[in-house]
C-alpha cells in the first residue's frame, strides 16, 4: 500500500467523504474529458446503493481531471486518483481497487459502453458470497452492439469455451465490467500490468481457487465518440495466458498471492 499513499487523493469539495460505501466504482480514464460526463450522469442516476466513484488517471495533466473537479462540486461521491503504479489501464484498475473503501469494487469504463443499471445487482451477488460477478454479453438477455467484429468473435469464443470446458461460471470472462470482492482481490493479487486482461485474470483465479463466479446479462454498446484504447493484437497473448491458466488444478489463495508477490519482484 506504500505506492498508493504516494499518489494524490483529492477529497470532495465539502472536505469529507460519505459513510463507508457498499460499492467502489473504479473507472480508468485516459483523456476522456469530452465523454466521461454522460457516463457519470448515468452512473449516479442508476446506482441506488451507497457508492464512491473513483476515476483513475495516469497523469495529473490528463484532460479528464478538470472535468472531474468541476463535477465534484455537486457530487461528493466522486473522486479522481492519480495512478502511480505505472501507465495503462491495468495499472489504473489495480490502483483504483487498492484505493477502494468498499468491500465490493465494480470496474466500468469511462466511455459509457457499460450499463450502470447492472451495478446494484452485481454488488448484491458479491455480497451473497461470489468472488466475481460478471456482466455477461453472451448469456440469454445479453448483447454486444457494435465494436470490432474480430474482437467480438474472439471474446465470445473464449467466454463460451471457458464456461463449457473450464466451468468458469460465466460466458463472458473477458468483459471488464465486473464486480469483485475486494478481500478476494487483495488476497490473490493482480498480476496484469498492461491492458484490460484483469477481468479474465481474476475470473480464472477465482476458478482455480474454486470460489464461486456468477453472471447477469448486460447489453454492451460500443462507444459513440472518441477512439477506444483497446489494443487487440498487443493484448491477445496476455488474454491467452489467463485463458489457459483457468484450466489448471485447484490452487490455494496463498499460492495465488505468492504468484503476485513474485510478479512485483
Amino acid at each position: 500500500m506504500s505506492e498508493l499513499a504516494a499518489g494524490p487523493r483529492p477529497a470532495p469539495v465539502d472536505g469529507h467523504l460519505p459513510a463507508t460505501p457498499r460499492v467502489s466504482i473504479v473507472i480508468p480514464a485516459y483523456n476522456e474529458a469530452e465523454h466521461i460526463v454522460p457516463a457519470l450522469d448515468r452512473i449516479f442516476e442508476a446506482v441506488q446503493l451507497a457508492a464512491e466513484v473513483l476515476v483513475v488517471v495516469d497523469s495529473v495533466d490528463d484532460t479528464t481531471v478538470p472535468v472531474i473537479e468541476l463535477y465534484q462540486r455537486a457530487e461528493p461521491r466522486l473522486r479522481w486518483l492519480h495512478n502511480t503504479y505505472g501507465r495503462g489501464p491495468a495499472n489504473a484498475i489495480r490502483y483504483g481497487i487498492d484505493a477502494a473503501r468498499a468491500k465490493v469494487a465494480v470496474v466500468t469504463m469511462a466511455d459509457g459502453c457499460d450499463d450502470p443499471q447492472q451495478v446494484d445487482d452485481l454488488v448484491r451477488l458479491v455480497e451473497r458470497g461470489v468472488a466475481v460477478a460478471a456482466a455477461s454479453r453472451y448469456m440469454p438477455g445479453g448483447a454486444q452492439v457494435g465494436g470490432p467484429l474480430l474482437k467480438g468473435v474472439l471474446s465470445s469464443l473464449a467466454g463460451r469455451s471457458l464456461r463449457t470446458f473450464a466451468r468458469i461460471g460465466t460466458r463472458d470472462a473477458t468483459n471488464s465490467f465486473k464486480a469483485y470482492s475486494t478481500d478476494f482481490v487483495r488476497q490473490v493479487g493482480i498480476e496484469s500490468r498492461a491492458g484490460f486482461e484483469i477481468g479474465i485474470e481474476l475470473t480464472a483465479k477465482a476458478r482455480r481457487a474454486r470460489l464461486p463466479v456468477a453472471e447477469i446479462p448486460t447489453i454492451w454498446l460500443d462507444r459513440q465518440q472518441g477512439v477506444s484504447n483497446f489494443k487487440l493484437a498487443q493484448w491477445i497473448p496476455k488474454y491467452l495466458r489467463w485463458y489457459f491458466f483457468a484450466y489448471g488444478r485447484p490452487i490455494t489463495l496463498s499460492a495465488l498471492a505468492a504468484r503476485e508477490s513474485n510478479e512485483k519482484d
